[in-house]
């Protein structure tokens, strides 16, 4: 079956980009019926972090987003099987792109987009490494072993995994080798500060970019990766200033309110599929049920 999916890909990787972004519509529309339990997490998630929003909006949101994250997974085919060239062609850098050379240990924040794999590429290519990136294991060796060859056929990537811990990632930093970082997730209490993200003022959110940051004194770089027709726009902020600070709560807090900004300009694209919401504080019920 894996090899199937495998063979798939590598067909997909030769056939002009609107033929894929069309077949992942269609595949956009089969998730949207067929993955009830991910379409009822993307509907509570955009209730509660954009509660302005009437019930229909709500809907034709979640759709939108279901079509661009199926179009985000096919374009893994190309961006893992097609030519260098070709892949070039269609990562577009935008905005301070100068912040990513300038001397000194980076931290780049990377949100959860549904074109992060695709920033990647960009970083892995562009942005002299190695690069390090922190990844999770895939429940099958099979498919963690093509994901990983995808990730890593620059040749300029440096993979850590969660389990490792975070001190050959800070050594890493302070040795001058870029960490690209997507710290918007849920991993669980023990791991989390409580923190406003959007319309849901109390959000479980991991404040590594703060700590990793502070200990390892580098300056923190926003690459915000944008789903166009004619592939991805990977686009650099400028530094960000005073941070981080004294407080790592704060600085979290901060984080948050930046990604909600990027997340109102195109909220189709965020990944939404993902329980961002999943620990609540103490007493409160689970709101994906």
């Amino acid at each position: 079956m894996v090899n199937l999916l495998i063979a798939l890909m590598r067909l997909f990787a030769r056939l002009p980009l609107s033929w894929v972004r069309a077949a992942g519509s269609v595949l956009g529309w089969l998730l949207w019926h067929l993955a009830h339990m991910r379409r009822r997490v993307v509907m509570v998630n955009l209730q509660q972090c954009m509660p302005e929003l009437s019930a229909t909006e709500h809907k034709a949101l979640a759709y939108r987003h279901f079509k661009a994250f199926g179009q985000s997974v096919l374009d893994r085919s190309w961006l893992w099987h097609a030519p260098l060239p070709t892949v070039r062609q269609r990562l577009r850098w935008v905005g301070d792109v100068q912040a990513l050379h300038a001397p000194g240990p980076l931290v780049m924040f990377a949100p959860h987009f549904v074109g992060l794999d695709a920033g990647g590429m960009a970083v892995s290519l562009d942005v002299a490494g190695p690069v390090a990136f922190i990844f999770v294991g895939q429940s099958s060796p099979q498919v963690s072993a093509w994901v990983n060859q995808g990730r890593e056929r620059s040749g300029n990537v440096r993979p850590y995994f969660r389990h490792q811990g975070m001190r050959q990632i800070l050594a890493g930093i302070k040795k001058g080798e870029p960490l690209h970082l997507s710290p918007d997730m849920d991993f669980g209490r023990s791991e989390s500060v409580f923190v406003p993200f959007m319309g849901v003022q109390k959000a479980a959110t991991v404040p590594s970019l703060s700590r990793l940051s502070k200990v390892a004194g580098a300056r923190v770089v926003p690459v915000v990766t944008r789903m166009t027709p004619q592939g991805y726009d990977i686009e650099v902020q400028a530094p960000l200033t005073d941070f981080p600070g004294e407080d790592v709560v704060q600085d979290t807090a901060r984080m948050n309110r930046l990604l909600a900004e990027w997340v109102r300009t195109m909220p189709e694209q965020y990944y939404w599929v993902h329980k961002r919401l999943k620990t609540r504080p103490e007493g409160e019920p689970s709101l994906y049920g």
